[in-house]
């Protein structure tokens, strides 16, 4: 998948995103504006007034369909789901029926996700990437930034939101950092940074980072109930988008492979209950996952996706057992 460059589309890479040392490293998200309750930001949390560019496939995505189906603000913001197999152009919306659940654009017509891009910066450029939150209003991309758009469905939309539960409570939210940064360092972009590794050397660091951190959420939650506690928060979401995708994607595409969350009691326990709380599985798509990343080129030259979806997130657990 391309770029833009000086907002006009490149069959190209950043090439800032693997070191020298053969490490992959993110780039950062570049629209950065805030919705907030009072409207203080510009941007006034309102009903109807925002909508998020999406795809199934991508975790960073998921995390806000998942906060957004949490929060029950499917009414209040709207959704374009793009493609998760068809890139040539970046992330593009249109019907098709190999896959119902995506949809044209409703909102401004866009049939790539890179021209909401350009008409938000006409000289944009980097990546392009999802989840986009657009401002219907001003016409613009509010945030590109995963991790500060749950912030705000959470904690912005009160009073809006049909679940008013806040997933970031003030008095755990120094433990909920700390969780979320381990996390994602070894774990959300950890699988990206063995997939993605230009050297054995960068690979065995990332996959070893990945199942040490594994191994450590395993014997916690043997002994409490979420990450955090017996309270349900953030970090338990930001989690789910990668544990549902190992399996079927992580373990044999990106060479995750010492052994799967279905090998893990107490992981695979945790995220079918994190599946089965109101509203979340219907965030879950599977084979959207396995076309998406078995898309990619550089992965998977030759273009054969895997049939099986070896994972049931409907499955009975065994969570109820700890205390709440």
């Amino acid at each position: 998948m391309g770029i833009l460059v000086n907002g006009v589309w490149r069959d190209e890479r950043l090439a800032q995103e693997t070191a020298a040392s053969g490490d992959f490293l993110r780039a950062d998200s570049a629209f950065r504006d805030r919705v907030t309750a009072d409207g203080s930001s510009g941007f006034k949390a309102e009903a109807g007034r925002y909508h998020l560019y999406v795809t199934f496939g991508c975790p960073w995505a998921h995390r806000t369909l998942l906060m957004r189906a949490v929060k029950q603000l499917e009414s209040a913001v709207s959704v374009t789901w793009g493609l998760p197999d068809l890139r040539d152009y970046g992330w593009t919306f249109e019907r098709r029926d190999a896959w119902p659940d995506c949809t044209a654009d409703q909102v401004n017509g866009f049939h790539y996700l890179h021209e909401a891009y350009t008409a938000s910066k006409p000289d944009y450029t980097g990546k392009v990437t999802v989840p986009t939150l657009w401002d219907k209003q001003t016409k613009r991309i509010v945030n590109n930034e995963s991790s500060e758009i749950i912030r705000m469905l959470n904690s912005a939309f009160v009073g809006i939101a049909g679940n008013d539960k806040d997933f970031y409570p003030q008095a755990l939210r120094d433990d909920i950092d700390r969780m979320n940064a381990k996390v994602y360092a070894t774990v959300n972009n950890g699988v990206y940074r063995c997939g993605f590794a230009q050297s054995q050397e960068a690979y065995e660091k990332a996959f070893d980072d990945v199942f040490t951190t594994l191994d450590e959420l395993e014997g916690l939650l043997g002994r409490q109930r979420y990450l955090c506690g017996s309270q349900l928060t953030e970090a338990d979401w930001r989690l789910l988008p990668t544990l549902v995708r190992f399996d079927v994607a992580y373990f044999p595409l990106f060479k995750c492979n010492r052994q799967r969350i279905a090998d893990y009691h107490n992981l695979s326990n945790y995220m079918r209950e994190l599946c089965q709380y109101p509203g979340v599985m219907a965030t879950i798509k599977p084979r959207q996952y396995i076309a998406n990343y078995y898309s990619i080129t550089r992965l998977n030259p030759s273009g054969i996706v895997p049939k099986g979806t070896p994972v049931d997130y409907a499955a009975p657990h065994d969570r109820a057992g700890f205390a709440v």
